[in-house]
């Protein structure tokens, strides 16, 4: 990456190397970095999304991701069945279209379809593999 973005989202997965290659299959994500330890850890991972960077990394034992999460607690699935982006990624990309039919192909949960966004804008929301929320948008123009 020629410029490093001045924000960086820092994401936890319970099997980040799991995520890091779903999310360049279903995404289109590039890896960067991925550093692992002898218990199939990672402890540091980076992918390029565009212009941008996203940090991956495995937390301890007692992390839950989000879909597990709300697997068991009321609340958290509560506040789940609104099809929003809730403490997830916007993702800029070129051809909204085509990213929503990889995602789909790739059996990533999907929030809405394609619609149209601000100013002119396209986008869509969807699930990874964990249950984070990403929304992808093509800029208009």
């Amino acid at each position: 990456m020629v410029d490093a973005p001045d924000v960086v989202p820092m994401i936890s997965y319970q099997d980040a190397p799991a995520a890091m290659d779903w999310l360049a299959a279903a995404f289109g994500f590039v890896e960067q970095t991925r550093w692992v330890d002898d218990n199939g850890v990672l402890s540091h991972g980076e992918m390029v999304a565009g212009r941008g960077l996203v940090m991956l990394a495995t937390p301890t034992p007692d992390y839950e991701g989000p879909a597990q999460h709300r697997a068991h607690c009321d609340r958290a699935a509560a506040w789940s069945r609104a099809p929003w982006v809730i403490d997830g990624v916007l993702v800029h990309v070129d051809d909204v279209t085509a990213h929503y039919d990889r995602a789909r192909a790739a059996g990533a949960t999907l929030l809405s379809d394609v619609e149209a966004g601000p100013e002119g804008s396209l986008l869509y929301r969807v699930e990874d593999l964990e249950g984070h929320r990403w929304m992808f948008m093509q800029r208009a123009g």
